[in-house]
């Protein structure tokens, strides 16, 4: 599992990237894909690093909505930019990743939280999260 583990560091990190330049999300994972070939450096990115940026990609604006919805108080503009791409990445997972089970994806973003972000984050992300795990069933109609 620690190869899961650091696929979604990575993949974190592309997306918080690609939202500090405001670029595309499939740039930036082209950018580390062609820096990883070049730049020993450069940690490689795999192939479930690839899936998740892909897959949040073109589930984006869903990811979005849904987020924005069901984010009591807090729209995404607001949203500390480490926790907006922990959730983002965390909702992907949860959502359109069915051999992850939900307690994982959820536990793994709460674990990025932890890592990356303020004392105040795990918990918001846990919650956040774990809401839209209840509400699953009728999220993906």
């Amino acid at each position: 599992m620690a190869a899961r583990n650091k696929a979604r560091k990575r993949a974190f990190q592309i997306l918080f990237e690609a939202d500090q330049r405001g670029a595309d999300v499939r740039t930036v994972l082209a950018d580390w894909l062609r820096l990883a070939r070049t730049d020993s450096r450069q940690p490689p990115v795999s192939e479930y690093t690839m899936t998740l940026v892909e897959g949040y990609a073109g589930n984006a604006a869903r990811i979005d909505e849904l987020l924005s919805t069901y984010a009591v108080d807090w729209t995404l503009d607001r949203m500390p930019d480490v926790d907006r791409g922990i959730l983002r990445l965390g909702l992907y997972e949860l959502l359109w990743v069915d051999e992850v089970p939900d307690a994982v994806a959820i536990d793994e973003a709460v674990q990025l939280a932890k890592e990356f972000s303020t004392d105040e984050s795990p918990g918001f992300i846990n919650g956040l999260l774990g809401r839209l795990k209840e509400l699953k069933p009728t999220l993906l109609r």
